[in-house]
């Protein structure tokens, strides 16, 4: 069982709110950096790891590998950007694979 710690992992800029409310906040500006901060907080046992949605995306490959572990939750949350609708993105695949098809988002493209 995790401890329950919680993690924020972005841009300096885009999580420093995130210190406000007591969460942990670790920088990464790019996917190398990215990947080892996550790394690094998962061997750490933490639970959950928010990571803003622009450098989710770019390291689509390592979160994919942490997805099939119960730990840590790793989760793709939107700035005061623009979204890129890689958070929305993976929600709809994982409804779609969790029930068999598309309820949230059911339009026609």
């Amino acid at each position: 069982m995790r401890e329950g710690k919680i993690a924020v992992v972005g841009d300096k800029d885009l999580i420093l709110a995130f210190k406000a409310i007591s969460m942990e906040t670790f920088c990464a500006s790019d996917k190398e950096e990215g990947e080892k901060v996550i790394r690094q907080l998962a061997k750490n046992n933490y639970a959950v790891i928010f990571v803003t949605e622009d450098l989710a995306a770019q390291m689509d490959e390592l979160l994919t590998k942490y997805k099939v572990r119960a730990y840590p939750a790793i989760i793709p949350i939107p700035t005061s950007a623009k979204s890129n609708g890689y958070g929305m993105k993976g929600i709809r695949a994982d409804v779609e694979r969790a029930i068999g098809t598309d309820i949230l988002f059911n339009k026609e493209d």
